[in-house]
């Protein structure tokens, strides 16, 4: 079928021989592939052709994605030596995580960016921008272990409240005014810069690229007799009790979640929360999870992941009423070097950005001239930035946490 692997081959043989396929397996549902030993273990025991069979997936269209990966990193490779030789001398350091979905669309238009502006910029440039489902607690540590500003890298993209609010991380640095949002927005997207929600950070420190919202996915038969929640405090009602499976492995968005709940409904929310809680699942398996025999009845889940459901079928997408809560992707640039990062920043908040975030990935963008193709009545809750300034969020979450264990 092509020259690198058979689909008869074990997964884990074919993202050992070719990690940069890790990503696309990844952004297609296999999300416990981001992890070692579970590639080791899973993977071993399956061919590529079962894994995608269990999953329903297109072979060839899937083998082509691999493939196309795997060559794109043969051309890269050379490039990517050099570029790590010269990490300490670079003139601009970037470093973050990419939603998974939507990871590799976007590195490919950055590198064709890079290539196209190199003679403009005139300056060296180092990059790490790895897939959210690798986690970060390497760029957690690279803030732990920085004493200076200079120590950091000079932009950064994430999504998540803990990295950058949290005043053992991000929010030591915001402290001494080490950001500056140099997008140049005056007005964001008409979605997110409204009569009853805004992102723009007043203080201009902060810029936020797009978001990631969470919905829910209701399994109508396993409903029976009970009404469809429409809103967060639905799922608090007894009938909804032990029913509703979870993103706790999603960190970023699980942290957001309980973040809101807390705010509007206050401790008594986050304990409702974990008494309607089923059990974790991944977005992949949610879909899917009326195929199970232990299943619940909602599932909350990233809005990327419903379109993943079959038409017709007893899967069916809630927009809840009092809003998507959403975990915003965040992009930091360190004002002392915004004449040199101001084409990069550009360039994540662009329209092109944007549109591969709203259209490839359901990730709704910030930018103002982005569709982002969802409904306008659909509302979004979010913190608000009075909220995260009046509260210290790395403390806040340990807290909900505690109240959703012990509850």
């Amino acid at each position: 079928m092509n020259k690198y692997f058979d689909i008869k081959d074990k997964v884990y043989d074919i993202t050992e021989k070719y990690p940069e396929t890790i990503d696309v397996f990844v952004a297609n549902g296999f999300k416990p592939l981001a992890n070692e030993s579970m590639r080791k273990t899973m993977g071993r025991t399956i061919t590529l052709e079962m894994a995608l069979k269990s999953k329903q997936i297109n072979v060839e269209q899937f083998v082509q994605k691999l493939v196309d990966a795997i060559e794109k990193n043969r051309i890269s490779e050379d490039m990517d030596l050099i570029k790590k030789e010269r990490k300490e001398k670079a003139d601009i350091k970037i470093g973050g995580v990419l939603p998974c979905p939507v990871r590799i669309p976007l590195m490919e238009a950055f590198n064709k960016w890079l290539e196209e502006e190199k003679d403009n910029l005139n300056i060296t440039v180092d990059y790490e921008l790895k897939a959210a489902a690798q986690g970060i607690d390497w760029l957690k540590n690279e803030i732990e272990n920085a004493e200076s500003e200079d120590a950091l890298s000079d932009l950064f993209i994430s999504a998540g409240f803990d990295l950058f609010f949290d005043s053992k991380l991000m929010g030591k640095f915001k402290k001494i005014g080490t950001f500056e949002d140099i997008t140049g927005f005056s007005k964001l997207n008409e979605d997110f810069d409204n009569e009853y929600i805004s992102l723009l950070d007043p203080d201009r420190e902060y810029s936020i690229i797009g978001v990631v919202p969470a919905v829910f996915l209701v399994n109508t038969e396993e409903l029976y007799e009970i009404e469809m929640p429409t809103s967060w405090r639905d799922l608090f009602k007894p009938e909804f009790e032990n029913r509703v499976s979870l993103p706790i492995g999603d960190f970023d968005l699980f942290n957001a979640i309980l973040l809101n709940i807390y705010k509007v409904y206050g401790e008594e929310g986050v304990k409702g929360l974990k008494k309607a809680l089923f059990r974790g699942m991944h977005p992949s398996e949610m879909v899917k999870s009326h195929m199970k025999k232990e299943r619940p009845s909602v599932t909350i889940m990233p809005y990327f992941f419903t379109k993943m459901t079959k038409e017709n079928g007893p899967m069916k997408a809630v927009w809840p009423e009092d809003g998507a809560i959403i975990s915003p992707i965040f992009l930091l640039s360190k004002g002392s070097k915004k004449d040199k990062l101001k084409p990069f920043v550009d360039f994540f908040a662009s329209k092109e950005v944007g549109e591969i975030l709203a259209h490839n990935g359901r990730f709704p963008s910030t930018n103002p001239y982005v569709d982002n193709m969802v409904d306008k009545d659909n509302r979004y809750m979010w913190l608000g930035w009075d909220y995260i300034k009046e509260n210290d969020i790395g403390k806040l979450i340990k807290e909900c946490e505690r109240i959703f264990e012990e509850a």
